[in-house]
């Protein structure tokens, strides 16, 4: 097996949890590989990088073997090798420390749970 769709590849290094999802993924421009972005059909490589949009950064996994079946969490690390810049990990780092990364309970907008409950309130 020297490629396979990379909708497909994500999906069974546990990048996304349905086929259809990595394939919406790439349609909306947050898969690249080798610095291009894709189609859902496009074939990857061994030794190729590719790059997904986890908000606000961009991951970098290198491919080290190819597989056809989703594997096990425990697994995943013999399939693909995590390349992230430092930079990339800091500036994550840097948004978790900023004002607002984490609303406190009872801060913001509600929960659909305490919404149901408003809506019980008021029509009663």
């Amino acid at each position: 097996m020297s490629e396979i769709r990379i909708d497909k590849f994500i999906w069974a290094v546990r990048l996304y949890k349905t086929r259809s999802i990595a394939a919406d993924a790439i349609k909306s421009g947050h898969i690249h590989i080798n610095e291009s972005e894709v189609k859902p059909s496009q074939n990857v490589k061994q030794g190729d990088i590719i790059k997904v949009k986890r908000n606000p950064i961009w991951r970098s996994y290198k491919v080290l073997v190819l597989l056809k079946k989703r594997v096990g969490a425990k697994l995943v690390h013999q399939y693909i090798e995590e390349c992230t810049p430092a930079e990339e990990i800091e500036k994550l780092e840097m948004m978790k420390m900023m004002p607002g990364f984490q609303r406190e309970k009872g801060k913001g907008r509600p929960t659909k749970r305490e919404r149901r409950k408003l809506d019980d309130f008021e029509s009663w």
